[in-house]
């Protein structure tokens, strides 16, 4: 079972997308509401796949992302956006980010990228 990180700095969005996750068999090890602190529950857990939203406060999920792939270079990250943010998914790709889901979430998509993710 693969282990996850969601990274949300809203609330309701963690929680839908840990039922979406948890639903399809995964296990989450943590949840962050900032980049800061995605950083630190990853170099404590080092989970299988991140999600990370890319607007959030202290630090936002572009930065984290560079950050967590210093810590490891391997690390499978799946950006989250709401629409309208193309220009930053696109830095979060040539980041090293392994693929994105929009927001609000389809649990279809979600669940194809998180496998699309795994098996790289």
């Amino acid at each position: 079972m693969a282990k996850l990180l969601i990274t949300d700095d809203a609330a309701f969005m963690r929680m839908t997308l840990k039922k979406i996750v948890t639903d399809a068999g995964y296990e989450v090890v943590g949840e962050a509401e900032n980049g800061k602190e995605a950083v630190a529950l990853f170099d404590e857990h080092r989970p299988d796949l991140v999600t990370m939203d890319i607007t959030m406060p202290e630090m936002n999920g572009i930065e984290a992302l560079k950050q967590i792939k210093e810590l490891d270079p391997k690390a499978k990250v799946v950006m989250c956006s709401a629409m309208g943010q193309q220009t930053m998914v696109v830095d979060a790709i040539q980041q090293g980010a392994v693929d994105f889901i929009v927001k609000p979430f389809d649990e279809v998509r979600i669940k194809e990228a998180l496998e699309k993710a795994l098996s790289r």
